[in-house]
Order: C-alpha cells, then sequence, then structure tokens
C-alpha cells in the first residue's frame, strides 16, 4: 500500500513564502507524473504544477513566476516552493502521484489527504 503525506502549510502573509512537501511511502516501485493541486472554498480542485519523472515540469499561469515544483528521487518526495504569496493562493493544497507499487503490474494514481494554506492580507 502506498501513501502520500504532505506537510509545510499553515498561515502566511501576502508577499511571504511557504514550502510544501509530500512524502511518499509504502511498497513503491517506481513513481512516474507527481504534482501538486489545490481547492479553494467553494472552488473545483485545480491544477497547480506538475514534475515528470525526467523533471520536465508545468505550472498554472497563475503560479507561474511565483512557485517552483522540485522531487527528491532518493527520498520520494515532492516539493512546492510558494513565493510571493497572495491571498487567492489559499487553499487546501494536495498532492498527487502516479505510483507502482511492487504489487502491482500497472501504475496508479494516489493522493494525499492534503495541507491547508491560509494566506493572509
Amino acid at each position: 500500500q502506498v501513501q502520500l503525506v504532505e506537510s509545510g502549510g499553515g498561515l502566511g502573509q501576502a508577499g511571504g513564502s511557504l514550502r510544501l512537501s509530500c512524502a511518499a511511502s509504502g511498497s513503491i516501485f517506481s513513481i512516474a507524473h507527481m504534482g501538486w493541486y489545490r481547492q479553494a472554498p467553494g472552488k473545483q480542485r485545480e491544477l497547480v504544477a506538475t514534475i515528470t519523472s525526467y523533471d520536465s515540469t508545468n505550472y498554472a499561469a497563475s503560479v507561474k513566476g511565483r512557485f517552483t515544483i522540485s522531487r527528491d528521487n532518493t527520498k520520494n518526495t515532492m516539493y512546492l516552493q510558494m513565493n510571493n504569496l497572495k491571498p487567492e493562493d489559499t487553499a487546501v493544497y494536495y498532492c498527487n502521484a502516479v505510483i507502482r507499487s511492487y504489487a502491482s503490474s500497472g501504475y496508479a494514481q494516489n493522493w494525499g489527504k492534503g495541507t491547508p494554506v491560509t494566506v493572509s492580507s
């Protein structure tokens, strides 16, 4: 069984920075794509950023130039460095990863439970 656990959320100030982490654990054979998503109150979940196994990245237009996604494959961990925070970044941030476990012959989507981020003006 595979688990994704986010950490690093909390209260930030406009113009400030926060760093989120997502640690994957369990019987992991390989991790393909990873990504961060967020869901603000009353809104649908949206893509924030993704990163492939060869470190190709993609960002939502709203965070491009402010957020940086990265991963450490030796630790099965992904990060989201969030700079120049804005109140509209307030949301629950979810980690997503496409993982193949030792018990499976294929890859499956996995989600973390989320970590809340609140940005005050």
